[in-house]
């Protein structure tokens, strides 16, 4: 395979090249997105046969005080990136986000249910999703969720930093799944053959979700988190978490109260199902652990 990752640094990076060492990735000194024609010849002068775009504008809050940032990073840079995949006659994989959905539906999003993203990020996500798709007609775009490991900033690495506090408040009304991005690594890796010679108008294009299987929210996702510390040695005690409203807890950007994706058609496609998001996170606190 020759597949080049965009995005050297992040949590999902550092995870695909630890799932395949092999793989070619470029950073911020390689590839800037905010120019978008850099961007475009940076990949065709590389001639990869798939793309991984996992480089973004994931500043959720920060967002929404510089949207035209997060939209050149976000939408135009990787439509240059779809753009350069194409004229090398490669596919692309963009990563995006539940946070396309308003968060009102009871029960699970579907991919082709109705988007109406609440902030900047999402929507600079979801205009990303569509220049992408419109540049390279063989583009896999997968939506994720609630996105951890064992290295970068996230969740669960804040809880543990927390966990000396006798008590924690943290949001209970904001439903999602957990998403190790060891296991969404992973699995980008076992669809890529396919990617790399799937035809124009095969099932492999398209929209697709990919989350951890199960859906918590923040408070439980923190419990977890505590609990399988707790139980590996890791912290001397659980702090006590307080259930709270999210208007209890103001952000400069809304969040949807239920991102929960369905990962059905990634399955049916791919023959892949997520794990569980309790089983995926024991594993990245084993590796937490060990260091």
């Amino acid at each position: 395979m020759s597949i080049l990752v965009i995005g050297r640094d992040g949590q999902l990076s550092e995870s695909l090249l630890r799932a395949a060492p092999g793989l070619t990735a470029y950073g911020l000194d390689r590839v800037d997105l905010t120019r978008p024609e850099d961007a475009e010849a940076a990949v065709i002068a590389a001639r990869p046969t798939l793309v991984i775009n996992a480089a973004a504008h994931t500043a959720v809050d920060k967002a929404e005080s510089e949207e035209d940032l997060a939209y050149a990073i976000n939408a135009t840079g990787a439509e240059a990136l779809a753009r350069g995949a194409a004229k090398v006659g490669a596919g692309i994989v963009q990563i995006s986000t539940d946070y396309v959905f308003p968060g009102d539906k009871d029960g699970e999003w579907l991919e082709d249910d109705p988007v109406a993203p609440l902030g900047a990020y999402g929507r600079t996500k979801l205009a990303g999703e569509r220049l992408v798709m419109a540049a390279n007609p063989r583009a896999c775009v997968i939506r994720t969720a609630w996105v951890y490991c064992d290295v970068g900033a996230n969740f669960v690495k804040t809880m543990l930093r927390l966990a000396d506090r006798g008590r924690l408040t943290v949001v209970a009304d904001q439903m999602g799944k957990p998403t190790s991005a060891i296991d969404l690594a992973e699995a980008l890796i076992a669809i890529a053959p396919r990617l790399e010679t799937a035809p124009e108008g095969d099932p492999a294009w398209g929209v697709f979700h990919y989350s951890g299987a199960g859906t918590t929210h923040w408070a439980g996702f923190a419990e977890a988190v505590f609990a399988g510390a707790l139980a590996r040695g890791m912290i001397a005690s659980a702090p006590e978490v307080a259930h709270i409203p999210t208007s209890d807890y103001p952000t400069p950007a809304a969040r949807p109260a239920n991102s929960a994706m369905s990962c059905e058609k990634f399955e049916r496609v791919f023959g892949i199902a997520p794990r569980p998001w309790p089983e995926a996170l024991g594993r990245v606190l084993d590796l937490l652990k060990t260091g």
